[in-house]
């Protein structure tokens, strides 16, 4: 670090927890972080040298330092959280997610009105949400207005307004959606026990709900008020359906806050589900675009305290995949093994890895070219290749005890399988199973074709097996001259292990990483190709040699039958004229009485 001035700062910052901020030569600030230990963090950025390009260019743009202390890390947490949203530098992420969601409120107001909206006001009204989906909200006011009759007027229905007469009775009055408490009809307690209840549906405690409305009922039924007990049942019924239709997870969870989290290079994705009274009540998946390849730990923190911020949440327990590097006040993080939390958590996760995959999709959609081009750099950055890999092949043997020796070529363009392209072999040159000389001739026949034939070459070939296929490999591009013209390498089934030519040392991908899973396609899809090829002829020799065995026919005779009916399964199935008509009548009837013996 060349700047005195910066050496300085750092230099002069406290070992203790707080926010930092990077500014740039024109005074913006470019990053904000937070720190355990001040003056370790923000020392790392100068001392080591960074693999990710983009912290690069942030240590080399930053000319100004500055820190606020606070008493824990969690401090820093909640202050870096406030001044990111505040000042959205260059170098941070945020949350992709900034439209505002739907509430519902219950009014603060003589009879409380209750309804949909999206601008909350600190008038000490309540404010239930926020939801993420507006027909979720409209179908927990259509419950609302099944099981209770409530206003949805604006009228100021103060004690004097209503004494004074100032309104008349309106048309929801007639049709039994409400009580009238405009002209004093309805007292304020009678309409407050239905507001309660709507809080207790709205916090999620229906079995609360449905206790009172049972109780109602049985009261009403004792004193032989049927008609009015009918219509509280009625209402539980609603009520029980509504409740069938939500996720139920557990009665013995009351309140938990679920986050799971899935990342690639680019962008990471963080699921949330908020579970009250054993029912999931919220359900929801931001996305995060990476600026300094951020990992997942120092990511889910960051989103559990933004998240939690934007709806609200209470909840003291916080069920994850990995305990945050960090602790935060007032919330305990469990990673669950077994059981209905265990349970819950999967429910999260297949969220989030089903809507990465979709996001995925979306993006590869939009521009496939593009993509392609994408994936295909990352592969060649992975295997440390010379050119772009638009044309790869993938070699397997296959061979039971050495009987029907068969090869397969697959042939992947643009990193997908041209099925056109692939080619059988059967091997012809080696006696008894011996995989590395089968893997020679199929290489050395493939290419020679290729190259006698003017053919375009691959940028790549994938040999299925570790060192010794790959040697075969070798030799055989050894002799025709191909060695160093063509990248190639071998993947091992146990560990993945992929070999290179001359280096003992096996290179290990992550098990995530596109370059691997796109090499375990070509491999799986060469080892299915090759097992089809050697089931194939497994089963036309068992043919054959059953139908050699029937006295009277000759191998023309059996290639007659099985070239017009393909299996001795169809020729079982016909009679003597259907026979007669490939083989002769004198044949046929050998044949059909030897499969009606049998």
């Amino acid at each position: 670090m060349e700047n005195t001035t910066l050496k300085n700062q750092i230099n002069s910052l406290p070992h203790k927890p707080g926010v930092y901020k990077f500014f740039d030569k024109d005074a913006n600030i470019i990053y904000i972080g937070k720190a355990k230990d001040l003056r370790k963090r923000v020392a790392s950025y100068f001392s080591k040298t960074h693999d990710n390009a983009k912290t690069r260019i942030l240590v080399r743009k930053i000319t100004d330092i500055s820190h606020i202390i606070v008493k824990t890390e969690t401090d820093a947490l909640l202050l870096e959280n406030n001044l990111i949203k505040k000042h959205q530098p260059r170098y941070n992420v945020l949350l992709k997610d900034d439209k505002s969601y739907p509430w519902i409120c219950i009014k603060n107001e003589p009879f409380p009105r209750v309804f949909q909206t999206r601008n909350v006001i600190k008038d000490g009204s309540l404010y239930f949400g926020p939801y993420t989906s507006v027909m979720l909200v409209r179908t927990m006011l259509d419950l609302i207005k099944k099981l209770f009759k409530i206003r949805n007027c604006k009228l100021n229905l103060s004690e004097n307004n209503i004494k004074a007469n100032k309104f008349k009775l309106c048309l929801e009055y007639h049709i039994k959606n409400c009580k009238a408490p405009c002209v004093g009809k309805q007292t304020n307690e009678d309409y407050n026990i239905s507001i309660e209840q709507i809080k207790n549906i709205l916090k999620g405690n229906i079995s609360t709900v449905k206790h009172y409305l049972k109780e109602l009922m049985t009261e009403y039924a004792k004193n032989l008020n049927f008609e009015k007990a009918q219509i509280i049942k009625e209402k539980i019924v609603v009520l029980e359906k509504y409740q069938s239709k939500s996720t139920i997870v557990s009665p013995t969870i009351k309140d938990v806050d679920v986050f799971t989290i899935s990342d690639d290079d680019k962008f990471a994705y963080i699921n949330y589900i908020k579970v009250a009274n054993g029912s999931v009540i919220q359900a929801h998946t931001v996305e995060v675009k990476k600026k300094l390849d951020e990992t997942k730990q120092e990511l889910l923190p960051r989103a559990i305290i933004e998240i939690r911020e934007r709806f609200y949440s209470k909840a003291k327990e916080i069920l994850v995949q990995f305990k945050p590097e960090m602790e935060i006040d007032g919330l305990t993080f469990i990673v669950p093994k077994i059981g209905d939390k265990k349970k819950l958590l999967d429910l999260s996760l297949r969220n989030v890895l089903y809507y990465h995959k979709d996001r995925k999709k979306q993006q590869e959609n939009l521009n496939p070219e593009k993509n392609i081009e994408r994936k295909l750099e990352v592969v060649k950055t992975d295997l440390r290749l010379n050119e772009l890999p638009y044309h790869i092949e993938g070699f397997d043997n296959s061979n039971i005890s050495g009987t029907h020796p068969v090869a397969a070529c697959v042939v992947f363009k643009n990193a997908k399988p041209s099925k056109r392209d692939y080619r059988h072999f059967k091997i012809k040159t080696v006696d008894g199973p011996d995989d590395f000389a089968s893997m020679e001739e199929i290489i050395t026949r493939r290419y020679t074709r290729l190259v006698n034939e003017k053919q375009p070459l691959p940028q790549l070939i994938v040999i299925d097996g570790g060192k010794g296929q790959l040697h075969a490999a070798l030799n055989a591009l050894d002799k025709i001259n191909l060695r160093g013209k063509i990248a190639i390498i071998g993947i091992a089934k146990k560990l993945e292990e992929i070999y290179y030519p001359g280096d003992s040392t096996p290179l290990y991908l992550n098990k995530n990483s596109e370059t691997l899973k796109l090499i375990q396609h070509i491999r799986n899809e060469s080892h299915r190709f090759g097992i089809t090829f050697h089931r194939k002829l497994r089963s036309k020799d068992f043919a054959k040699s059953e139908l050699n065995t029937i006295k009277g026919l000759g191998d023309k005779t059996v290639q007659k039958l099985l070239k017009e009916f393909k299996s001795v399964a169809n020729i079982k199935t016909k009679n003597i004229e259907e026979l007669s008509n490939t083989i002769g009548k004198a044949k046929a009837k050998i044949v059909f009485e030897y499969f009606k013996n049998s």
